[in-house]
Order: C-alpha cells, then structure tokens, then sequence
C-alpha cells in the first residue's frame, strides 16, 4: 500500500518557489492516486476510501489599499481571505508563475500553499487518453466508486464566474474563476470535443463555422512548416510546429508524430504552435451556438488572451453586398443558451482593443482606407439566433425586431461566444463576412455558397491572422480590458 501524502502547508515571497511547491504537492497526491488506481486494477482492494487533494494557494490581507487601478488583475477586491484550489502545473506553470509574482508584488504580503480539502476524482488522475470503465467488470466498477472519488459538480460548477456564488461564513473568497476539478473537467473535455492535447491550445484562438476556413488554415500551416514565406505572416519563423487532430504534429523544416483519427472530432482543432503559446488555434465549431457555447466553456479555463469569431452571416441591409465584412460592436442575443447564466439584461461591450485591431487588420489586408474601407466593411449590431430556418417565419416578425435593433448581420455563433468572453473575461471580438442576403432574395444556393466561399475564405482568413498579430504586439496587462471586471473580482486573470 502507497501511503498518503503529507506536505505542510508553507508561505513564501517568492513565486517560483511558491510554484514548486504547488508542483510537489500536486505531483505527490496524484502519483499516490495513481498507484492505487493501478493496485485495484489488479484485484487490491485499499484498506480504506482513497482520498488525494488538489494543492491551494492562499493569500490574506488587512488592508484597502489598492495598487495599480489601470490592471485589469493581479490584486484581490478588498481586505479579506482568498484561496483557490490548483491543477496540472505543468500546463499552467507560465500563468501561475505570473499570478504568484503580481499578488506578491501588489499587496506586500506572502502567499500560502498547502494540500487543500477539494479532492482529485480519480478520472482526472488518468492519462487523457485512458478510460478505466474498459479494464473492468460491472461490479469491480461499482466497487470503484465505493472506494474512489468522483466528479462533484457541486465544485464544478460556474458561479464564480456568473457572479452567484456566495462563500459560505468562514469560507475565503475565491482568486480564481474556476476550482482546479473544473479545470480538469473541461481539460478532458477539450481532448473529446477537438481531438487534441490542450497543452497544444495557443493563446488565440479564432473560431469558425465553415470548413472552408480551416481547409486554407491548413494549408497555410503545413507552408509554414516547410518554409514557405508567402504566407503573410510577419512572425513565420517563430512557430515551432503545426497540430492537426489526433495530435498529428508537423515541425518545422520536417518530421511528423501522432496520426490522424479515423473520423474527425465533432469541433476538430488546428494549431500554430510557438514556444510561448502566443500561437493561433483555429476551430471549426460548426453550426449553431450550442457547439458555439460548448467549446468557449472548455477553451475559457487554459485563460487565452483573446479569441475571435470569423465566419459568414446574412447580410440584413440592402446596401450591403456578397462579400462585403461585418464588424460586430454590439450584439441581439437569441441564441438562448447563455440566459441562465448571462441574464439578457447584461449588455455585451465592444472592446476598443479587438475592435481596432480587426478593423486595421481589414485596411491592411485589402489596402483600403478612409471612405473606401466603409464601402466593404460596416461596423455594427449582429444578431445571433437559435433558429437556423429563421428566414422561414412570418417576416413582419423577425424584420422589425431586426430593424428596431439596427442589426446589419445575422448569424448563430457570435453572440454566443462574445457573450461567454464576457462571461469568463476573455477578450473577443467578431468579423463576419456576408454570404446572402435573404430579406432581400439574395438566398444561399450550393453552387453559388461554393464559389462565393472559395473566393473570399482566404482574404478573410488572413484578417484574422493579421489581426492576431496586432494584438500580440500589445502588452498582456492592456489587452485584458476593465471592462470584463465585476465589483468582486477574482485576482487571477
């Protein structure tokens, strides 16, 4: 029998040793976990329930005094306890780093790290790619349970993050927005969902509703990877590597690892790898702000700094033309998936970071500027329905509404993910390029959307691209914007 690991709880001023800390706690329980995993998948049975914890971090302070108003994070609400529960340092090493060092730094005051009381499930110990349930029988799996613990949505849930949860008397205030199991939830729920690794996610990440966009994605990283330079890229030699689904890796100047799956995932991923995670993911979320809401929940908890929305839309302005990008600064949301969690009430601000960025991104790419550039580019309200054959109700219906909102484009996506950026204070943004035009018999016809999409899919996608790099340019501190902060902040960005 594996014995239960013991580290005392220690305080430092030092955020790498901090750090290293959380690293020996983690890695202990986890190793004693998984030890006892394999003992009772050889018919062992423990003595006793198993019980390994996620490491917690900790920090106290008597004082109102504020540091820098201009962050965004790095400080905590007020005077007060704050704690939360940590996971897989080895992915998150660079971000906790950074949060231990602005803590310290903004209040003067030490950092405790300890064993916390939230336990490991015993799913989020396994490898990504491991499933206990095929190595064992019906009644060794019920077993399991009396033995091991399991997923407890009652930590795993999300208000924090809407700005519900309450702690308990006694209970410290939280630092971050999400418990390390629910970190660990969406972390297996990203391998499912995009058939990749997260440790492969990049810190931008542009989403798309067509796989046209990720065909030229594509070929554009496999160019990159053998050396082509016309890509249009400023920074092309500082990515390092191009994963596809199945972890299927190309690097640079050759060589290849992993294999591509029999059949893709239902939101397959691609990635543009570089050595500091400023790298650009594309994913292909398909049709529909369900799929939309789904991968932003997971995508939120590895803390990207923006992501954006490149896709097509109706155009609902007659003066509008095939072709012709919406820029979206405000949003209708009838896409219903976020109502109980983001109230329709809370309005969804454009953030003047994104917005130029996307809007220089357009200048540059088509060379237009001034009178011309509004010519194919109108900034304006996208509305985001649920209802894929919304062209199909009574017009009276959705027209005025449409008009009363001064909507210029329509689609199923952006609402959404703007929305859960807000949500979880991710920076976000959506340009949209208009592929019909119903309200004005300009309907989508299969030849048509396939030429109209071959024609336009590679300009749009080097906006986006463009734009990436615009924001990098740009210090972390500024781009995370005061605007996604609440009365009650959580520290950690």
């Amino acid at each position: 029998m594996s014995l239960r690991p013991a580290i005392a709880s220690q305080q430092f001023d030092d955020a790498a040793l901090a750090l290293a800390h959380v690293r020996a706690i983690y890695d202990a329980n986890l190793a004693y976990l998984r030890d006892e995993l394999q003992r009772f998948l050889q018919g062992i049975d423990p003595p006793e329930r198993v019980h390994a914890f996620y490491p917690t971090v900790r920090l106290v302070t008597d004082t109102v005094a504020r540091p820098d108003s201009r962050l965004a994070y790095g400080f905590v609400a007020g005077p007060g306890t704050y704690a939360t529960t940590l996971t897989r340092p080895d992915l998150f090493d660079d971000y906790y780093l950074d949060q231990f060092r602005l803590l310290i730094g903004n209040h003067g005051v030490a950092l405790e790290v300890g064993t916390g009381s939230e336990p490991i499930p015993m799913h989020f110990a396994l490898p990504e790619d491991h499933h206990l349930e095929g190595a064992l029988g019906p009644e060794r799996q019920l077993r399991l349970r009396d033995l091991f613990d399991l997923p407890d949505l009652a930590a795993m849930d999300d208000g924090i993050a809407n700005g519900t949860y309450q702690p308990a008397p006694g209970e410290p205030h939280p630092l971050s927005l999400f418990t390390a199991s629910r970190v660990d939830y969406s972390l297996h729920r990203l391998r499912h969902y995009t058939g990749t690794a997260p440790a492969c996610f990049q810190n931008f990440v542009l989403f798309t509703n067509y796989q046209f966009y990720v065909d030229e994605f594509v070929r554009l990283g496999h160019a990159l990877m053998a050396g082509d330079r016309s890509a249009a890229l400023e920074d092309s030699d500082a990515y390092e590597a191009f994963v596809e689904p199945g972890d299927l890796t190309t690097l640079r100047g050759g060589g290849t690892s992993g294999s591509a799956p029999p059949r893709l995932p239902q939101m397959p991923a691609y990635h543009l790898v570089r050595g500091d995670r400023a790298g650009i993911t594309m994913v292909n979320i398909g049709v529909g702000p369900a799929n939309a809401k789904t991968i932003t929940d997971h995508i939120a908890v590895l803390r990207p700094h923006a992501w954006m929305m490149l896709g097509h839309c109706a155009g609902l302005r007659n003066s509008q033309r095939l072709g012709d990008y919406v820029l979206a600064h405000g949003y209708v949301r009838e896409d219903h998936v976020l109502d109980e969690d983001l109230p329709l009430w809370v309005p969804i601000p454009a953030l003047a970071e994104i917005q130029v960025a996307l809007e220089a991104a357009v200048a540059e790419v088509t060379r237009l500027s001034g009178y011309e550039l509004k010519r194919i580019m109108r900034t304006g309200t996208v509305a985001s329905t649920d209802n894929r054959n919304w062209e199909l109700l009574p017009q009276q219906t959705p027209v005025r509404r449409f008009s009363q909102s001064r909507a210029v484009a329509l689609d199923m996506e952006s609402a959404t993910i703007a929305g859960n950026g807000f949500r979880f204070r991710v920076p976000y943004g959506t340009l949209l390029c208009v592929s019909d035009k119903p309200l004005h018999g300009e309907i989508k016809l299969p030849g048509m959307a396939g030429r109209f999409y071959r024609e336009r899919v590679e300009q749009h996608l080097r906006i986006g691209l463009r734009a990436v790099e615009l924001l990098r340019t740009q210090p972390v501190a500024r781009l995370h914007s005061r605007k996604l902060r609440s009365f009650f902040e959580v520290a950690f960005q």
